[in-house]
């Protein structure tokens, strides 16, 4: 269970890695692993692909069962009731609202001497969306990765998640993925689908970006073809960090944190407070939900490893904890909430109030819930419409506007010491080059 630690002037020195102990470089022979999957993979194409599917999750596919079937496809409708697929459609109408908001476009000046500068924004050919599979369905992640890519007008949107042993793929995430618009979707999982998607194969196009949450196997990889393509981040497990003072609920504080908890062993749970009543009173509290929710094993698990509860004597030092954790998800359950969220650098997202619980971004807020963790949420954002753009930059110059610059251009490529690009200039105004 979660222990009450006092922050003290040494305790801000790389929080992330005294709380979190998380990282990507730890696995070492999973490392390894990863890379003879990719290999293999870019070498042997589908032969490999099916091989891996055999053996990492015991199905047996061929270049004719690997994409999911129209007639898959309609069995999986048959199975979803209509009320759940109506919430399906408006969790599509709030998340697509939002990233809306989020398009950018073309934009051009033209200067009096006749140049002309610009920038043009246009979308990725092809995205590749990473699903989880086997003990859960996701189909929140499945909008949350593919809708900002149809916002963003990829004309092909290509999926793929790991099958169940007879081929199966969940109906949920399978309707989820047609009502949002993928375009093909395959029964894929692990590294394999990583390296099918990155280099492509007989069966599955090769993508110019892959997105997605995964394990550890599934982070490793999409590291390790980022270059080949362009990915949205390597993904941690999920955190949740509460800021509080002694105005919350700890009913309220102790439910979210156990929200995050339960997704697995490794997901981590923080409250930061000034308030070491509310301290007392959360570890109460979640003591009691513990006795109730089905998931309380691998909740434990997670708060005893990865499970933190910090005491700030000022609300100073609790806000510069929380910038230095840089969590994923972070709630503000204070007096003046909002004037504390205008004190936050480094979050994925910020939950601001009693009622904005972080299950509601999961699902249906409308912002990504595909989110930097393991700190990097000082340097990285929420996945959005920007990850599936490319902007290209655009020069024109009418003689009069570079003659007005040549010059100044002819010096600085001097001082590089690049005669050839000077002399590019130079040629133009018919000057030689001079040594």
């Amino acid at each position: 269970m979660m222990t009450i630690e006092t922050l003290t002037p040494g305790s801000f020195g790389d929080m992330q890695k005294k709380l979190l102990k998380r990282s990507t470089d730890s696995y070492p022979e999973e490392e390894k692993a990863v890379a003879a999957i990719l290999e293999r993979v870019r070498r042997e194409g589908d032969a490999a692909l099916f091989a891996f599917e055999k053996q990492f999750d015991g199905c047996a596919l061929d270049a004719d069962t690997i994409r999911v079937s129209p007639e898959e496809e309609k069995a999986a409708y048959a199975q979803v009731s209509d009320e759940l697929l109506g919430v399906i459609r408006r969790a599509i109408a709030r998340i697509r609202s939002f990233h809306e908001q989020q398009k950018q476009k073309s934009w051009f000046t033209t200067e009096e001497n006749g140049m002309v500068l610009g920038q043009r924004v246009t979308p990725l050919g092809r995205a590749g969306v990473y699903v989880p599979g086997g003990k859960a369905a996701y189909p929140s992640s499945v909008l949350m990765n593919i809708i900002p890519a149809k916002v963003a007008g990829v004309p092909e949107i290509i999926m793929c998640t790991p099958p169940g042993k007879d081929g199966s793929v969940d109906p949920v995430t399978l309707v989820a993925a047609r009502e949002a618009g993928a375009d093909m979707i395959f029964k894929a999982g692990g590294a394999q689908a990583v390296a099918a998607m990155a280099f492509g194969t007989e069966s599955i196009p090769k993508t110019d970006k892959i997105t997605g949450p995964g394990n550890i196997y599934v982070a490793l990889a999409k590291r390790a073809v980022y270059g080949h393509v362009s990915i949205d981040s390597v993904a941690g497990p999920s955190e949740i960090t509460v800021l509080a003072d002694g105005t919350a609920d700890p009913r309220f504080v102790a439910a979210d944190l156990l929200s995050q908890a339960e997704h697995d062993e490794l997901a981590s749970a923080i409250l930061v407070t000034t308030s070491p009543e509310l301290a007392e009173a959360v570890i109460r509290e979640a003591e009691a939900f513990l006795e109730k929710l089905p998931r309380r094993d691998i909740i434990r698990k997670s708060l005893d490893n990865f499970g933190h509860i910090l005491v700030a004597e000022t609300m100073d030092d609790a806000v510069k904890a929380v910038n230095e954790i840089a969590p994923e998800h972070l709630e503000i359950q204070t007096k003046d909430p909002f004037l504390m969220m205008t004190r936050i650098r480094n979050a994925g997202a910020i939950f601001i109030g009693p009622w904005s619980s972080e299950p509601l971004g999961d699902y249906f807020a409308g912002p990504n819930h595909v989110l930097p963790t393991n700190g990097t949420a000082k340097f990285f954002s929420a996945l959005s419409v920007d990850d599936f753009i490319k902007k290209t930059s655009i020069i024109y110059s009418s003689r009069e506007a570079l003659d007005a610059l040549h010059t100044d251009v002819v010096r600085f490529a001097s001082a590089e010491r690049l005669s050839a690009h000077a002399n590019s200039i130079r040629v133009r105004f018919g000057e030689e080059e001079t040594r």
